[in-house]
């Protein structure tokens, strides 16, 4: 919305010509973000308290975790409530809304919120119930991601739109998915969605995660949408990505807000309403900008922690055999005798360096 005040740039009113700019919007859309997650924090997981919406640690299937984290029993949850708001609200007040990018990525995050939501009411309202099955919430991430692997396709810049382009390699490399792409956007996406979900369980973790993931997209974003520095790079130009570095900013701020409350020990926990949301706009931003296979590095920790989940399960399947104490990995460490705050810091600074080596790395052909 602010975006538009440029328009009014006269000579009298000649400073409003700044809100033009794409870095001067991302930085107060980062602190916009900030301020209202920390101003919308107490009175929310006040909220949430006396309504009892509250982590039950019963409900896992562990006994080493259930004694664990019996200290974060009665700990609200669903604060993914307050990202929600402060990351929505903020891209409707910074963002260019003429651009496809920006509706996509804010009915994107709202869809798989109201799917959050869901899962998190039916564990919260139903003592016995672990909230949506497997197969139920990957079929909603599913239609989520197909839609919006639909909306690139069809309104998308062609014909880059349907490409799948190979990180470090020439455009020559770059197959055309045509009406694949849809069903390769819906993979990304739930992928995406549920490793984040998978991460979010020790304080803090996967919002420092998504921090630096938002912050490196948010550079890739905007190299992607000048001409010059795209070409300079060898990355593809998406007419129109600098737009994303704006809603990178607003999650980075609204994340960092909400550490404020979600730090070790933890005030409040995002829950399925918040990772699922967190994991499919940087799944989707990750897509905009043609840049999906550069995400398994950069988002290097969510994909290390979905992976560890898939080999427990696997191998115990057919082996009969525990290849980690216990999955995700951020619990194998913990059982292994790791503080919690050492996990999220370690996992964190192997993140950063992941999402700077990078950004570093796009020059590579």
């Amino acid at each position: 919305m602010f975006y538009y005040l440029h328009l009014l740039a006269s000579e009298w009113w000649g400073f409003l010509s700044v809100f033009k700019s794409v870095g001067f919007r991302a930085a107060f859309a980062a602190v916009t973000a900030f301020v209202v997650c920390v101003t919308l924090g107490r009175p929310v997981i006040a909220y949430l308290r006396r309504k009892k919406v509250e982590e039950n640690v019963k409900k896992k299937d562990c006994e080493f975790l259930i004694e664990k984290h019996a200290g974060k029993s009665g700990t609200p949850t669903m604060g993914g409530l307050i990202l929600l708001a402060a990351t929505l609200l903020t891209m409707l007040l910074w963002c260019r809304l003429d651009i496809v990018f920006m509706p996509l990525c804010f009915f994107t995050m709202l869809a798989l919120g109201l799917v959050g939501f869901y899962d998190d009411y039916i564990k919260l309202t139903h003592s016995k119930a672990d909230g949506l099955t497997r197969r139920e919430k990957l079929f909603f991430q599913f239609i989520v991601g197909a839609g919006a692997g639909l909306c690139l396709t069809l309104y998308g810049q062609q014909p880059l739109a349907t490409k799948l382009v190979i990180p470090f390699t020439d455009s020559a490399c770059w197959p055309a998915l045509g009406l694949f792409f849809v069903l390769w956007a819906a993979v990304v996406m739930t992928g995406s969605s549920n490793a984040v979900n998978l991460t979010d369980g020790l304080d803090g973790l996967a919002t420092l995660c998504v921090i630096t993931v938002a912050v490196a997209f948010g550079l890739i974003a905007y190299f992607a949408g000048h001409a010059g520095i795209a070409e300079h790079l060898g990355i593809p130009r998406v007419r129109g990505a600098e737009e994303l570095a704006v809603v990178c900013a607003a999650l980075s701020g609204a994340c960092l807000g909400f550490l404020w409350f979600n730090a070790h020990p933890a005030e409040v926990f995002m829950g399925d309403t918040g990772s699922l949301p967190l994991g499919g706009l940087v799944g989707l931003v990750a897509l905009c900008v043609k840049q999906e296979l550069l995400l398994v590095l950069i988002g290097g920790v969510f994909v290390v922690e979905a992976l560890s989940v898939l080999i427990q399960i696997v191998s115990y399947k057919y082996f009969h055999r525990r290849v980690f104490l216990i999955a995700p990995l951020h619990h194998h460490f913990e059982k292994a005798g790791w503080s919690e705050t050492k996990i999220v810091t370690r996992f964190f600074i192997v993140s950063a360096l992941l999402a700077v080596f990078s950004v570093a790395a796009l020059r590579i052909r």
